[in-house]
C-alpha cells in the first residue's frame, strides 16, 4: 500500500507521533491536536521504545477521513494474529485521547504494545481525530441523528481489513469500551472468522435504568454538546461519597479533559467550551436498548471473549454485563471479571493496572481449552 512515512523509533524521552498517510486516498494533515504528549513512557529493559504511525482511511463522505493509530514494538513489523489489537471507543469520547492517554507517562495502548502487542486504535467520524461530517457544520437542530451501531461497525470492518492486508494476517482481536462493545459485538457477530479474541468492556445490553447520555428528552438533533463540568459529574455518578476525591489521581481528569475537548475545533470554541458526539448511538438506544430489542444477538459470537467491568460503573450497570455475559453461549470460553472500587471509566483511574493486566492476561494466555 502506498504511504510517505517520516517516522523512526522512538529512544529515550519521548515517543513522537509521526505521521504516516496512508492508503485509499484521503491524504490531509493531521490536525495539532495529534501532537504527541508532552510525557511518554522512555525506553528501558522492561519499557522496550515504540513505533508509531497514524493513517487516514476514506470516511462515509467526501473529506471525511478516519483516524488510524498504531502503536508497536519498534524494529518489529510481523506479528501473529493474536497479537494484533484494534480498540474502538464509545459514545462520547474518542479513543485516541483515553486509549492512549499517557497519565503517570504510560498509556494503556503503549502498555499492551511494550507487552510485544501490535495496538491500532480508531476514532470513528465525528469523533477525535477523525474528520466531522456535514451535519456537524450546522446547528443539531437541523440534522438527524447519524454514526448509528451498524455505521460504526462497518466502519471497524473498514479498519479490520486495512490491518488484515497490511499484516497479512485473516483474523485479529477486538477490544470495545462501553457503545464499542455494541459495535465491535455486532461486528463479530457477523465476521467470527476475521476474529480472534474479543474484549467487551463494559457491554452495553437491555437497559432496566435511565440512560446517562441523550436523556434530555424531545427531538435528538444529529448530535449533542457535553461541558467539562457534565463530563466530570458523569464519570463520578455512582461512587460512594467518601470514594471520590481519591478514585481519580491528581491531574488525571484535567489531563484527559483538555486533550479531549481539544480535538473539537468548533465545540472548543465555544463560550463555555464544548464536545460534540454524533447522537447517532442515542437513538440507538432508544430503539433498542432502551426498549427492550436486542440490535443483535451475542449468540452469535463464536470466539473466545473476556467480560471486564467495574463495580461503579452507573452508566452500563453490572446487570448488563452480567445477562451480556449469560448469552454468549457459542463463545467457545469465556470470562467475566468485576473489578472493584471503578467506574465506567476505570480505564483512567487509580486502579487501571488491575484493568490492564486482566486484559492483556486474557489476550496472552495460551488457549485454555487445550488444558483438558
Amino acid at each position: 500500500m502506498p504511504r510517505s512515512s517520516r517516522s523512526t523509533a522512538s529512544g529515550p524521552g519521548r515517543v513522537p507521533r509521526r505521521l504516516v498517510l496512508a492508503g485509499l486516498g484521503a491524504l490531509a494533515a493531521i490536525p495539532q491536536a495529534a501532537a504527541a504528549p508532552d510525557s511518554a513512557p522512555q525506553a528501558s529493559p522492561d519499557r522496550p521504545a515504540l513505533h508509531t504511525e497514524e493513517f487516514r482511511l476514506p470516511g462515509p463522505e467526501d473529506g471525511v477521513s478516519i483516524y488510524v493509530r498504531n502503536k508497536r514494538p519498534a524494529g518489529t513489523e510481523r506479528f501473529a494474529a493474536d497479537r494484533i489489537l484494534l480498540y474502538v471507543h464509545g459514545a462520547t469520547y474518542p479513543a485516541s485521547t483515553a486509549f492512549d492517554l499517557p497519565l503517570a507517562g504510560l498509556s494503556m495502548m503503549e502498555y499492551l504494545a511494550g507487552l510485544g502487542f501490535d495496538v491500532y486504535l480508531v476514532d470513528l467520524p465525528g469523533y477525535g481525530l477523525s474528520g466531522r461530517p456535514a451535519a456537524m457544520s450546522r446547528p443539531a437542530a437541523d440534522g438527524q441523528p447519524f454514526m448509528r451501531t451498524k455505521d460504526a461497525a462497518a466502519i471497524v470492518g473498514q479498519v479490520v481489513d486495512f490491518i488484515r492486508q497490511r499484516r497479512g494476517v485473516d483474523k485479529i482481536d477486538l477490544m470495545g469500551w462501553s457503545w464499542g462493545t455494541s459495535t465491535m459485538g455486532l461486528y463479530t457477530s457477523t465476521h467470527n472468522d476475521k476474529v480472534n479474541r474479543l474484549v467487551l468492556y463494559a457491554p452495553q445490553w437491555l437497559s432496566r435504568t435511565p440512560s446517562l447520555i441523550g436523556a434530555g428528552g424531545g427531538a435528538l438533533g444529529a448530535y449533542r454538546s457535553v461541558s467539562r463540568d457534565s463530563a466530570k459529574a458523569r464519570w463520578l455518578k455512582g461512587v460512594p461519597e467518601d470514594k471520590q476525591a481519591a478514585l481519580i489521581p491528581p491531574g488525571w481528569f484535567e489531563q484527559w479533559a483538555d486533550a479531549t475537548f481539544a480535538t473539537d475545533k468548533a465545540g472548543a470554541a465555544q463560550a463555555p467550551p464544548v464536545l460534540r458526539a454524533p447522537n447517532g448511538v442515542v437513538a440507538d438506544a432508544q430503539d433498542y436498548w432502551q426498549a427492550g430489542k436486542p440490535l443483535y444477538d451475542p449468540g452469535e459470537i463464536r470466539v473466545p471473549t473476556l467480560v471486564i467491568h467495574a463495580e461503579w460503573d452507573a452508566d452500563l450497570p453490572s446487570y448488563q454485563a452480567q445477562e451480556y455475559f449469560a448469552r454468549l453461549t457459542r463463545a467457545p470460553y469465556r470470562r467475566f471479571v468485576e473489578l472493584g472500587e471503578g467506574t465506567h471509566t476505570v480505564m483512567m483511574e487509580k486502579n487501571r493496572m488491575q484493568f490492564f493486566r486482566e486484559v492483556a492476561a486474557f489476550l496472552t494466555e495460551a488457549d485454555p481449552q487445550a488444558l483438558n
